[in-house]
């Protein structure tokens, strides 16, 4: 059920972090996990009932025109502040004042203690992605890599260590939209991907392993793959190994669809449980490795996720909820309720690292760039305030960061992106009905949250019924 926020509601206490001063929750210097009759909640240093409002790239350079050298907004800026500390101090009290509390991904993070109240930050690590770059033939960091470990674990000491003893550091991303499943960037499985590594590679020999392990011998195995190989060392120094069959990305109708062809197709069923068994090992090593890694730098503080471009397969969920505090997600849809239950498997609390609408009135091409688009700026109002109360109303959830802060060039980004994100254009100005309403929403978010454990059983109730019905 939609409704609309009202203001006027009556003001709650709050500690300098923004969160809800009642008492539920103790102290502990630094921002951890807690819950409370039934709903999830971050918790501030001062002990504060906390929802992570934010929003990312709050920078004054931000985004070059594709090539250029030039920053637009970077050079409006410059004109109407003078001097980036005093830009910083500006953003700093307008986030503020639109009740945000959180500096997002890629922002600058002098900007949390410019202004007249603290911002919590959520820097990424970048530990996977790191290593993943550095092995340039890889699409996903090579776990079983001996020195994958002692890569993380170095990159963990550089980048975490001296912030141990920060308190505004809400937590750690470990890296972001890694690819773990058919998504929007291809339809290739993590198998096949590590199967089509350069021989000798680890990644190659592990996976190779895993499917003899199972497989009693190499004609059981290609019965179901069919590959012009004869023997487990012919697949060993194969080139271009090719999926017997592509699967669609997981979630909602996709997993009924994929669930009815395997059920019609044995070879397929058996494929498809090749490659998520050699996920599941993934995912646990990939996050049993980066967690810890993270913790021993820095003990104080939250892992929150690898920021999921895509819902994975349940065997992914399943081990983010084994190793992290809190799991994050990207979620560009009208409606996020499907994904966060999705997630809600694992056990854990959700973070909704991005989400954006944007608007065909503000003057760009909106040609690229991820989520849906509207009409015009009531539109975009409209769109988050009910997203962000459906975000809400599930028990999981403790925060959600809004995509981005400035508006991209119309030329193009350095990826070509061109569009409307922005809570202020690229020359600074406010979008004022956005603002507006995300001042009401962020003030009563809370309040809604609280609510959100009654909400989630009427649901559930409601759905009971439906399901009872129909049988």
């Amino acid at each position: 059920m939609i409704y609309r926020l009202e203001a006027g509601a009556t003001r709650l206490r709050r500690t300098k972090w923004g969160g809800i001063a009642d008492e539920r929750f103790a102290a502990s210097g630094f921002f951890r996990v807690g819950q409370h009759e039934g709903v999830f909640w971050l918790v501030d240093p001062e002990g504060g009932r906390f929802l992570s409002k934010g929003v990312n790239t709050v920078r004054f350079d931000q985004d070059e025109i594709g090539g250029s050298g030039r920053r637009p907004y970077a050079e409006a800026c410059a004109r109407k502040y003078g001097s980036k500390q005093a830009w910083r101090a500006a953003a700093a009290d307008r986030l503020r004042g639109w009740n945000f509390n959180t500096l997002g991904c890629w922002s600058d993070e002098l900007v949390a203690g410019a202004g007249a109240s603290p911002l919590a930050t959520a820097p990424i690590a970048e530990l996977g992605a790191s290593f993943h770059f550095h092995r340039r033939e890889q699409v996903f960091p090579d776990v079983f890599d001996p020195d994958f470990g002692a890569h993380i674990r170095d990159c963990a000491r550089r980048r975490c260590t001296l912030r141990r003893n920060d308190p505004s550091l809400l937590g750690y991303f470990i890296d972001n939209e890694l690819y773990w499943s058919p998504d929007w960037r291809g339809a290739e499985e993590l198998l096949t991907l590590f199967l089509n590594l350069p021989p000798r590679r680890p990644g190659r020999i592990a996976a190779i392993a895993m499917l003899q392990e199972h497989y009693r011998d190499f004609s059981q195995f290609n019965t179901v793959w069919q590959l012009p190989a004869n023997s487990w060392e012919e697949l060993g120094r194969m080139h271009g190994v090719e999926p017997p069959f592509f699967r669609m990305p997981p979630g909602g109708l996709n997993d009924i669809l994929e669930n009815k062809c395997n059920l019609d197709n044995p070879r397929r069923a058996a494929f498809s449980a090749d490659c998520d068994a050699f996920l599941a090992v993934v995912a646990d090593l990939y996050f049993e490795q980066c967690v810890a890694a993270i913790k021993a730098a820095d003990p104080n503080h939250l892992v929150i996720g690898s920021r999921f471009g895509y819902q994975p397969q349940p065997s992914v969920i399943a081990a983010a909820g084994r190793y992290l505090d809190v799991i994050s997600l990207n979620c560009y849809e009208f409606d996020p309720s499907g994904i966060i239950d999705a997630y809600a498997i694992s056990g854990k609390p959700c973070l909704i690292s991005e989400f954006a609408f944007r608007g065909d009135d503000a003057g760009l091409p909106n040609s690229r760039g991820g989520g849906p688009r509207v009409v015009n700026q009531v539109d975009r109002a409209r769109c988050f305030e009910d997203y962000v109360q459906a975000a809400l109303s599930k028990p999981g959830v403790v925060g959600y960061h809004w995509f981005e802060h400035a508006d991209e060039p119309a030329e193009g980004r350095f990826d070509g992106e061109d569009s409307n994100f922005g809570v202020v254009t690229i020359d600074d100005e406010i979008y004022a009905e956005l603002t507006a309403t995300m001042t009401r929403v962020n003030a009563a978010a809370e309040r809604l949250h609280a609510n959100s454990a009654a909400l989630q059983a009427a649901e559930d109730l409601a759905r009971a019924e439906d399901l009872a019905k129909a049988t």
